[in-house]
């Protein structure tokens, strides 16, 4: 008989019809009643095992992980939580699991720091299995989304010579003997001599390869895995994430903004609408841990209200400096609240700041655009004043920044200038320069980090845990 997943019996109209099904246990109780979840719902399925059926030795090994295999009648269920089980006919032990040994006794109520010690096997649990279709449901509406506006997806580089951001925290690839690398005259290392003839990392972002193909196909997007070898140890920072990064022609940065909405509010209702039983579970376990705050603390809207805020409410656009004037005379950096004070024009806008104006001020999601340029990358378009480029940050509760993008810099001559300016490595950007000689074109992009996303999805707090593997300074261990 063929298996069918607990997601589909549990919706399926009990008529005493035989079914299999197969999974791992999470309770078994009297000897009798065994819950089994396979993952696909976050829903067990009851299995009710008739007394004196089984054999001691089998029953022994009906413990909290095993895997097992039952086959019975589909009736209506007399139990509290359920609508259906299972009569069992016929059960067999695929996995066994020793009870004493298994790490992950839920009875215990494992925190998520040790969750992460054993990162192989906390998908078994409730949280752990929500995250992760959720992150699933949220990776096909990426897809659908942009393949529904007619966008290509394309596949930038994970190993390339560029360093988009210019920051230089990358991860480098190279086959050079480690302890003894050859070197030039200069006693440097040779990269002539590596894989590549040159010197490669890991991607930051896959950006400038992304504008190329925006000025052929109009509008594309990736959604890859990017690196970033900065020593942060933080509840915000990975060293291996991914990110969304639609790059598109003859989009100014009033389109971008647009796009940018579009997106959020699509993928915050297709996330409401496809994963109620996880998001209900979420929800509750967030309450749960604001509970345990300080009072002045505590988030003023729940997970499932903070989701319908980006839906149901418009976004506010404001310059950098409409935000700087409001930040200036706000209660928090008049009394000093706020860790970062906010006294000139110029300076970096923090999180504080960015929560400031979504939860207290606007009460809404927030996109601020015209950054000073000294504060942004080579590659955003300059404004006619001189001093601001058309860069553009979604702000959301909870999170902050989810978005960031530009305007690119379309214009080869200012383009030029600001890579000299930065001392940037003209010969390395050669080809991202001479795009902008063959028949360049108006176009933007933006970046949207997957993990932060999920982030705010979920209710989580901490980015490692919405990421199946987190990769961290000094962790690497699965």
């Amino acid at each position: 008989m063929k298996r069918t997943k607990i997601n589909t019996l549990l919706t399926t109209q009990p008529a005493g019809q035989q079914v299999k099904a197969e999974g791992w246990v999470r309770t078994f109780r009297n000897s009798q009643f065994i819950s089994i979840n396979d993952g696909s719902t976050i829903q067990n399925l009851q299995a009710v095992v008739e007394l004196n059926s089984l054999d001691e030795t089998t029953l022994k090994r009906i413990t909290t992980g095993a895997c097992i295999s039952v086959v019975g009648e589909l009736i209506a269920s007399l139990g509290k939580g359920q609508a259906v089980e299972i009569k069992v006919s016929e059960l067999t032990i695929l996995g066994d699991c020793d009870a004493e040994a298994y790490p992950l006794q839920l009875k215990n109520r494992p925190s998520l720091e040790y969750l992460r010690e054993i990162a192989h096997l906390r998908l078994r649990t409730n949280t752990f299995g929500a995250v992760m279709r959720v992150r699933h449901a949220m990776a096909y509406a990426i897809h659908k989304f942009f393949n529904d506006r007619g966008f290509f997806y394309i596949h930038t580089p994970i190993i390339t010579g560029s360093d988009a951001e210019g920051a230089g925290a990358m991860f480098r690839v190279t086959t050079l003997d480690s302890s003894n690398p050859p070197r030039d005259e200069q006693g440097h290392i040779n990269h002539k001599e590596d894989f590549f003839g040159k010197e490669t990392n890991l991607t930051v972002s896959g950006q400038l390869e992304g504008e190329t193909y925006a000025l052929a196909l109009s509008e594309i997007y990736t959604f890859g895995p990017t690196f970033r070898a900065e020593n942060s140890n933080t509840t915000r920072h990975l060293a291996e994430f991914w990110m969304i990064e639609p790059e598109m022609a003859f989009y100014n940065i009033q389109d971008n903004m647009q796009l940018a909405t579009d997106l959020l509010q699509y993928l915050v209702k297709y996330a409401l609408d496809n994963c109620k039983d996880d998001l209900e579970f979420l929800h509750k376990r967030a309450q749960d841990e604001e509970n345990t705050k300080p009072q002045d603390q505590r988030s003023e809207l729940g997970l499932l209200e903070r989701l319908r805020f980006v839906t149901e409410n418009e976004f506010q656009k404001l310059s950098y400096t409409e935000a700087i004037d409001i930040l200036r005379n706000s209660n928090p950096n008049k009394k000093k609240k706020f860790q970062y004070l906010i006294d000139q024009w110029g300076v970096d806008l923090q999180s504080e700041h960015e929560r400031y104006l979504v939860e207290k001020h606007f009460k809404k999601p927030v996109i601020l655009y015209n950054y000073p340029k000294e504060i942004k990358a080579f590659y955003m378009r300059q404004n006619e004043d001189n001093k601001t480029v058309a860069a553009m940050d979604v702000l959301f509760p909870g999170i902050g920044e989810i978005i960031g993008g530009s305007q690119r810099e379309e214009r080869y001559d200012r383009l030029l200038k600001r890579v000299q300016e930065l001392n940037l490595p003209e010969k390395e950007l050669w080809w991202y320069l001479e795009l902008r000689k063959f028949g360049s074109a108006p176009h933007s992009g933006f970046g949207l980090g997957f993990e932060r996303l999920m982030l705010f999805v979920t209710g989580m707090t901490n980015i490692r845990d919405v990421i199946p593997y987190p990769r961290f300074p000094g962790n690497a261990e699965f």
